[in-house]
């Protein structure tokens, strides 16, 4: 489906057919969402996937920069992680796959290693949403996550927007609320390669974070509670630099994500209810892209696509390797329900459950001759 005129040329090289049909009595849908400046960004309702997400570079010429497959088949032989998915009801891990609400233990899916992680075996991730499209550059989702769906209790009601901006901006607006005390905790999780899909390591993409603490993690991924000062240490991008500069340094940290993996506590975000905060800046020198990431979340979790290993085949028909796209999930921290000094995760009914992540993209004609 798509609503516009037709100064909204579709950029998109995704092949409809190949991702709308029924499936164990489910219709698979596409929508197409641009802003009237070029920004096109393709979804399913197949986990809210973005497909497909056109960016131009400084010479304005287009390129997909989110990593996928160019059929629902990718996503749904399950060789992939989270590629351009909505994650929850718990983004990142629970340790043991178990906490106490109001007294009460619940007992998660355990579907990494010994924990639990992006909400389970049968997350939102791999579930069929409802969509609408409301604009050529807005959709919404709508669905029902039942009580004990995968251990979480409540039967809770989720509705993500979708909204393309005349500021070039990817806007993701989060809203739940539940008939029981639960724990919620959703974020966005595209792998991005600003050069394209495809291109390469990203190593070289220049990394900017709003934070001076992240919370390290044990040999388990799981956070140990403290937040750590980044002053010194391969985690300090509170000034832009090379995301692969310290990749290979020996710190205890690195050895435990292979890489990063880590979440980064955002400055500023309790100082004003609900206020969006910059979180991040990245660049790539050798196209002029750059995206920005705000939020009204506490944190952000950088990883460095550690796990990427050459033996998915994407949508340009090639592999993807080894820290060849990143990530940027806003978020609360992992594992907050069993951490006492970690932000509060817990929805109560009657309350409304929102949060608002913004990718703004734009080029930097400046980006060559400032980092040589």
């Amino acid at each position: 489906m798509n609503i516009g005129s037709d100064r909204h040329k579709l950029k998109t090289t995704i092949r409809r057919e190949r991702f709308e049909y029924s499936i164990n009595g489910q219709d698979a849908q596409l929508y197409v969402l641009n802003n009237g400046n070029g920004l096109e960004a393709t979804f399913s309702n197949y986990g809210q996937r973005l497909i497909s997400l056109m960016v131009p570079d400084r010479e304005g010429r287009y390129e997909d920069i989110v990593l996928g497959f160019d059929s629902l088949e990718g996503y749904l032989m399950g060789k992939e992680s989270y590629f351009g998915a909505l994650v929850g009801r718990y983004a990142n891990r629970i340790a043991d796959g178990q906490f106490t609400l109001h007294g009460q233990s619940y007992h998660l899916d355990i579907n990494n290693g010994g924990n639990h992680l992006h909400g389970g075996n049968v997350g939102f991730s791999q579930v069929f949403w409802e969509g609408r499209q409301l604009a050529y550059n807005e959709l919404e989702f709508r669905g029902t996550s039942p009580h004990m769906d995968q251990g979480y209790p409540g039967n809770l009601k989720v509705r993500v927007n979708y909204l393309l901006t005349e500021n070039d901006e990817l806007v993701i607006t989060y809203h739940a609320a539940t008939d029981r005390p639960t724990i919620v905790n959703m974020t966005h999780h595209s792998f991005f390669n600003l050069f394209g899909e495809g291109s390469g390591s990203v190593d070289g993409h220049l990394l900017q974070i709003n934070a001076d603490r992240y919370t390290p993690i044990d040999s388990n991924m799981i956070p140990t509670g403290e937040l750590a000062r980044v002053q010194g240490s391969p985690f300090d991008f509170r000034t832009a630099k090379p995301m692969g500069r310290d990749w290979h340094e020996k710190h205890q940290q690195l050895a435990y994500g292979q890489g990063y993996d880590h979440n980064f506590v955002l400055k500023g975000w309790n100082e004003v209810e609900s206020a969006i905060v910059f979180a991040a800046r990245v660049s790539e020198p050798k196209s002029g892209r750059v995206m920005e990431v705000l939020t009204t979340e506490p944190g952000m979790q950088f990883y460095s696509g550690n796990f990427l290993d050459g033996s998915v085949i994407g949508k340009s028909g090639k592999t993807y390797g080894y820290r060849e796209a990143f990530c940027l999930e806003t978020q609360h921290f992992p594992d907050s329900p069993n951490q006492d000094t970690f932000p509060y995760t817990v929805l109560e009914p009657g309350e409304v459950y929102q949060s608002t992540c913004i990718y703004r993209f734009m080029t930097d004609r400046e980006t060559i001759r400032n980092t040589h």
